[in-house]
């Protein structure tokens, strides 16, 4: 797929590329996201270069992954990848920048990119994960309008220990889109 660009009133989302590989570095040197990701840690300038020359640009020629930085005004603010997890499903994760944080950046990127992916990638499921304890991931997912499913037990690996985890989901009809496929919810 060819990479696309998003925008909201006060966002950029596009892919990052080499120009953006110091400040990557830069934001990913905060302890917290090198804690609740599954970023290598410590976070060296050649994992940098791997992902803003490698992984993303792959990610999105192979269709697996679709990656976003997120600028506000011209600077890197955040991080976000939607990526496939089997047919018609998708896993959104992200990270915001130590110095960006609570103003609703994320939130409103991943609105954008869930929209983008029901619409334009024909996803019918996002789903959101994040080890029991990372607050403030969870708090972005229910601020998106993600439901919170419940807890995964071993349902993560992160930095190669098995962690429980919150699991939510995003679906089209949360958005009042269409879903590409019928949709039977169970009946309680």
């Amino acid at each position: 797929m060819e990479p696309v660009t998003l925008t909201t009133d006060r966002l950029l989302l596009r892919p990052v590329g080499p120009g953006d590989t110091d400040a990557v570095y830069e934001a990913v040197q905060d302890p917290d996201i090198q804690r609740w990701t599954t970023v290598p840690s410590p976070y060296l300038p050649e994992h940098a270069i791997s992902f803003t020359e490698q992984l993303v640009p792959e990610g999105w020629s192979q269709g697996s992954m679709f990656t976003f930085g997120v600028f506000a005004g011209g600077e890197l603010v955040a991080m976000l990848a939607l990526t496939m997890r089997s047919l018609g499903t998708a896993e959104v994760g992200f990270w915001t920048a130590k110095e960006h944080r609570g103003r609703g950046y994320v939130v409103e990127a991943t609105l954008t990119a869930c929209r983008w992916i029901f619409t334009e990638v024909g996803v019918d499921r996002v789903e959101w994960r994040a080890e029991v304890g990372n607050h403030a991931s969870r708090a972005v997912a229910e601020r998106a309008g993600f439901t919170v499913e419940g807890t995964l037990r071993s349902g993560i690996n992160n930095k190669g220990v098995r962690r429980d985890c919150w699991v939510g989901s995003l679906l089209p009809s949360d958005l009042s889109l269409p879903s590409t496929a019928p949709y039977l919810p169970a009946r309680a």
